[in-house]
């Protein structure tokens, strides 16, 4: 442990590993101390970088600090190897313990506010859930029941990185719930939880509050900005959204909360052309494709309503919707131009073949 008295660590300093951690496959946790005994200071979600010595020649990779600010002994960064991992590929295979790295940081402005009393949605998809739990952990650790509904998905449920920990925090309060959503099951083992793609029908029962909470999303920028669509789509207040990417750390506020996603405008005119009915319907951009067919007489077949059973599935052959389903098309049938008509938006004119 440092001494009351020891300086804060400064990136003047190398840090030395002293412990790897398998998490998962392909996961390790590593944890570093400064030789001197310096402690640390950084707000829980912030980065920090390492100077790594692969073969060819050193390489700089930011990763997310996962230990809480809570233990200034060391930190932790917990790194998933890609297929064109170059850096994180060198640790995992030759990191280890005695060996000292160059570092810089910490940095990073995703993290939790300085007075972090509010309720929290944490969501997160693979090695993302990295921030989430730094942040989980140090509300956690600061003695007070945490409001936290907490989202991961993985591929499977050995893919779920810090599965055990999380379990073991949330047994010993009342206010972490945990949710996981897998791909797919591993062989020859139980699951119980979800299974499939995030969408707003499982957000609905993991947190029904999600409206009264703030929102931390970290991971792949195709799930991020899933997760931002389905936001947007269900009203919650975008100003109380904030993320961060694998790639490229947030470097302004700006980053964190503003994005350039498409919204319907309530007020913006559409036009949906029904071509095998030779129907052409005026409409608002916040309107759907199968309301404004009903409204025109004209009969889709549809379910559920929500874009989950993937019965009001029809062929655009022109134009631009905006849809935010629920799993009920594939990525397939979008690229050869269907959409799901209870859950796409006009913007401007489309043709439907209807």
């Amino acid at each position: 442990m440092p001494k009351e008295d020891a300086p804060v660590w400064t990136d003047a300093e190398v840090l030395e590993c002293v412990l790897v951690v398998p998490e998962a496959p392909n996961v390790k946790t590593f944890v570093f101390r400064p030789p001197s005994g310096a402690r640390f200071w950084f707000r829980a979600g912030q980065f920090i970088t390492l100077d790594l010595p692969v073969p060819g020649g050193n390489v700089q990779r930011t990763y997310t600090i996962s230990s809480s600010p809570t233990t200034s002994a060391f930190i932790t960064v917990t790194v998933k190897a890609q297929k064109d991992s170059i850096g994180t590929r060198w640790m995992l295979d030759h990191l280890e313990p005695g060996m000292r790295i160059k570092a810089y940081g910490p940095a990073g402005l995703f993290h939790l506010p300085p007075q972090p009393d509010g309720s929290y949605l944490f969501i997160s998809a693979g090695s993302g859930v990295t921030p989430m739990m730094s942040m989980a952990s140090f509300l956690w650790e600061r003695g007070e029941d945490p409001d936290i509904a907490f989202v991961h998905c993985a591929q499977s449920p050995q893919n779920i990185i810090f599965r055990h920990k999380l379990e073991y925090m949330a047994s010993r309060v009342s206010g972490l719930k945990l949710h996981f959503v897998v791909e797919q099951d591993d062989p020859y083992t139980v699951w119980t939880g979800y299974r499939g793609r995030f969408n707003s029908l499982m957000l609905g029962l993991m947190a029904p509050d999600y409206l009264d909470r703030d929102v931390y999303c970290c991971g792949p920028e195709g799930f991020m900005e899933a997760v931002r669509e389905m936001l947007i789509s269900l009203g919650y207040d975008m100003s109380r959204y904030h993320q961060e990417s694998f790639s490229a750390p947030a470097e302004s506020k700006a980053e964190l909360t503003e994005f350039d996603d498409l919204v319907p405008d309530d007020t913006a005119q559409s036009e949906v052309v029904f071509a095998r009915a030779g129907v052409t319907a005026s409409c608002f951009e916040t309107d759907t494709v199968l309301g404004v067919a009903k409204a025109a007489g004209l009969n889709i077949p549809s379910g559920c309503t929500f874009g989950l059973c993937g019965t009001c599935k029809i062929r655009k052959t022109a134009g631009e919707v905006h849809m935010v389903h629920n799993g009920g098309i594939s990525e397939d049938d979008i690229a050869a131009g269907y959409i799901l008509a209870c859950c796409s938006n006009p913007i401007g004119r489309v043709e439907v073949e209807v």
